[in-house]
Order: C-alpha cells, then sequence, then structure tokens
C-alpha cells in the first residue's frame, strides 16, 4: 500500500484525478478555443452605419468563451482537486463517496453544456455577420431557431447544475472541517 492509498480513500483519488483530467483536457480546449476566435474574427468585415452592428458585438461572444473555459473548466476543478487534498491533508473528515460523486458528476458535465452553449452562441452570431445579417436583435432573436423557452431552459439547467454542484462540493467541504479527524 503507497502512502497516498494509506493517506486517502478511493472516492478521494477518483474524484481528484477525474477534476485534473478534466482541467487538462479543457485547457486543450480553452487554447484552442482563443485561436479559434482569433481566425474566425479576422473574416468579419462590418461596414459602420447607422444602427449597424459594430465588430466587438459581432465577436464578443466568441471572445468571452476562451476566459469563460479557463476559470470554470480549468482552474476551478484545480482549486476543488486542491481543496480536497488540503482540507484531508490538515485533519478534515472524510467526505462520503455519494457526495463526491454528485458534487463533480454535476459540476463537470454542467461545466461543459455551458461552454457548449457559449461556443453556439458565439459562432452563430459571427456567422449570422458573415452571412450579411447585421441587425443584432434579429441574430440574437434566431438562437436555438427562434425558441426563447429551450434556450432559457438550457442556460437555466447548465447553470443551476453548476451552482449545485459547486454548492455541494462547499457544503461537505464545510461539515468535513468542523471537527479534527481522530488520531
Amino acid at each position: 500500500m503507497t502512502d497516498l492509498e494509506a493517506r486517502y480513500p478511493p472516492h478521494y483519488t477518483r474524484a481528484i484525478r477525474t477534476l485534473l483530467r478534466y482541467a487538462l483536457v479543457l485547457m486543450v480546449v480553452g487554447l484552442l478555443s482563443g485561436v479559434a476566435y482569433q481566425e474566425s474574427s479576422k473574416k468579419v468585415s462590418l461596414a459602420p452605419g447607422p444602427g449597424g452592428l459594430r465588430y466587438w458585438e459581432a465577436t464578443l461572444h466568441l471572445a468571452l468563451v476562451h476566459g469563460h473555459i479557463m476559470v470554470t473548466a480549468v482552474l476551478l476543478p484545480i482549486a476543488l482537486a486542491s481543496v480536497l487534498h488540503l482540507a484531508r491533508a490538515h485533519g478534515g473528515r472524510e467526505v462520503s463517496p455519494q457526495a463526491l460523486r454528485w458534487a463533480v458528476g454535476t459540476y463537470l458535465p454542467c461545466v461543459t453544456a455551458t461552454v457548449s452553449l457559449m461556443l453556439y452562441k458565439g459562432y452563430h452570431v459571427l456567422l449570422s455577420v458573415r452571412a450579411g445579417k447585421e441587425d443584432i436583435v434579429e441574430i440574437d432573436a434566431a438562437l436555438f431557431g427562434g425558441s426563447t423557452a429551450l434556450r432559457h431552459g438550457l442556460y437555466g439547467l447548465s447553470h443551476v447544475g453548476m451552482a449545485f454542484g459547486l454548492c455541494t462540493f462547499a457544503w461537505c467541504l464545510w461539515r468535513s472541517l468542523k471537527a479534527r479527524q481522530a488520531a
């Protein structure tokens, strides 16, 4: 039995490895999204005019994806894995396997959904502009085939799921730090 196996239960090791692997994969996705944004936005040509779409309005949604991926899908999972490790290393009680499974299993898919929705919206706006549309209200209304219910439902579920996963993680970790583990 290694020192790591003796110090951490198997569900901790699984959760930490899952969080770190997810962060590494999404780091590559985040970097590629930055490159894709730079290359895609070069082909946007807008003639300034009254009521016309400005360049930043056409590219803003796509520009924000890179930063959101780096924060929500790279830095936060690394921070969660680190906090889990630190809490246990400094005497925190064990968080149950079910709680970790719920926290990690809810947060990571919902972050993936949120990032995917951001990419969809960014490319929807950008490609609409490249197709000749210049009315941002019209472009925005056409998102998800014009279904505001679908749009709000998807954005709401992904964000509520992220919040649920983070709150579950924080609550369980807080409870594990209440009392030091017996020697």
